[in-house]
């Protein structure tokens, strides 16, 4: 047995070992094992080590410091579990080492990363013809969608941002929701529009964009940023009131899905999403929902070209074919292969799997809100989707719950203020969680929160 062979041998023995025995283990790791990652401090060294002997340092200190996030009880976040077909379609792709940059250095991970951006627009009911790219989170995605968008608007003015900047270019307006999320902020700082330069809309209880209170005069060189899923509530803005003023007015939609745009593979979603389909580009999380792991982020626009002359770069040796090249389409040149992983799991799930993966999450979301109302406490939000809000009393005694409940271990969620009060939110996610997953989280919290209030 060679020594790659058994390295690889001792890495999947011991990842198989750790995911069987996920359900028995805390959510959280102990403080104990936290601790022991202080043995990782050392100098760097100056001999070399036995790769197996690495591993299984990785597996004995790492392994037990993790979250155990690929379980059925973990809640925080919007953090997806990871489907078996993905996480062994990752394994396998390590194996390979791809360069997913140019067709010519991995046609497999070009042809692959073609056939699951159609797959997507599919799934969502999005243009056909939409172009897009894999990249590393919802804050790329956004970053990439806001990047097409300043290049077409600015194209119109017959302005190329892409040689001459911003400086001295026509203005943009950009028009948000008072509760846009932080990916977008850091997005628009990026693209060069500015976090506080934006037209803020007032929002409902819920956080949904109110339309009647977009300004009155949209021009054609403005950015309507509308959301698909609201991260705490989950609650969707009115994207066809939104779009079709917009549209009117010649203005650039781009929406920020990170998770609650998969909500369209699902009929039962219809009138949280409809008129999702009329904007120009979208931005969403493979490893949210579709629980495809770490990391997967989809941006899609629906003019190509504006993507393109945004993101394409050019050298003597990066000359590619004339069919899509991937990193013509994103920010990133070296780029690993997540087209390969993406594909496993879309082709495990089909459609009906992927519809089932959305509304169970939902279906157990309620489940939750419902068993911890009936145990007399605060839902603060309408369960559309898979995102809840939990209030135990005042900040201090709800805080405290929380923190109880991630060092108690059954289960993990975490906090967060919505419109001044302080929740627990929980985020239903995983492929992973049952009934019974529910079941258990939600006694413990009803148990913690019984002691805490006294």
């Amino acid at each position: 047995m060679t020594k790659t062979t058994e390295v690889l041998k001792l890495a999947a023995d011991r990842a198989i070992r750790y995911n069987a025995r996920i359900s028995d283990r805390n959510v959280a790791p102990s403080s104990e094992s936290v601790n022991a990652l202080a043995q990782f401090r050392e100098q760097f060294p100056e001999s070399s080590s036995d790769p197996c002997q690495v591993i299984e340092l990785l597996d004995e200190i790492a392994g037990a410091a993790t979250v155990a996030t690929t379980g059925g009880q973990y809640f925080g976040f919007v953090i997806g579990g990871v489907l078996p077909a993905a996480m062994a379609a990752n394994w396998l792709a390590a194996s390979w080492g791809q360069n997913a940059a140019l067709r010519v250095m991995s046609p497999a991970a070009a042809e692959l990363e073609d056939v699951v951006l159609k797959w997507i627009c599919d799934a969502l009911r999005l243009p056909a013809d939409c172009d897009g790219g894999l990249v590393t989170c919802a804050t790329a995605a956004n970053f990439c969608g806001l990047a097409a968008a300043r290049s077409a608007l600015l194209a119109r003015e017959g302005w190329n941002v892409e040689d001459d900047g911003l400086f001295g270019a026509p203005p943009i307006e950009v028009i948000v929701g008072d509760e846009y999320h932080a990916s977008m902020q850091k997005a628009l700082a990026m693209v060069g529009f500015g976090k506080n330069r934006v037209t803020r809309v007032p929002t409902d209880s819920q956080g949904r964009m109110r339309a009647d209170k977009l300004p009155a005069k949209i021009s054609s060189r403005t950015i309507v940023c509308i959301q698909a899923g609201n991260v705490n509530t989950g609650a969707f803005d009115p994207a066809e009131e939104i779009c079709k003023r917009a549209n009117e007015a010649g203005a650039w939609i781009h929406v920020d899905g990170a998770f609650g745009l998969w909500a369209r593979v699902s009929a039962k979603y219809d009138e949280l999403t409809r008129g999702l389909e009329l904007a120009d580009s979208w931005a969403t999380d493979a490893h949210k929902w579709p629980n495809v792991g770490y990391d997967s982020g989809v941006v899609l626009v629906r003019d190509g070209m504006a993507l393109k002359r945004a993101m394409a770069m050019s050298a003597a040796y990066l000359q590619g074919s004339a069919q899509r090249e991937p990193m013509h389409h994103v920010p990133d040149s070296s780029r690993r292969a997540r087209g390969v992983e993406l594909w496993a799991a879309l082709k495990s799930l089909g459609r009906s799997g992927l519809r089932d993966l959305i509304e169970t999450t939902c279906e157990l979301a309620q489940q939750f809100t419902e068993r911890l109302r009936a145990a007399g406490y605060e839902i603060l939000n309408d369960v559309v989707i898979n995102q809840a809000l939990v209030s135990f009393g005042n900040a201090e005694k709800t805080r405290e719950v929380i923190r109880r409940i991630q060092e108690d271990g059954t289960c993990w969620c975490g906090g967060t203020v919505w419109q001044g009060k302080t929740a627990m939110r929980i985020s239903v996610s995983s492929w992973a969680t049952t009934h019974e997953d529910v079941e258990e989280s939600a006694e413990a919290i009803i148990r913690i929160a019984r002691q805490v209030q006294g």
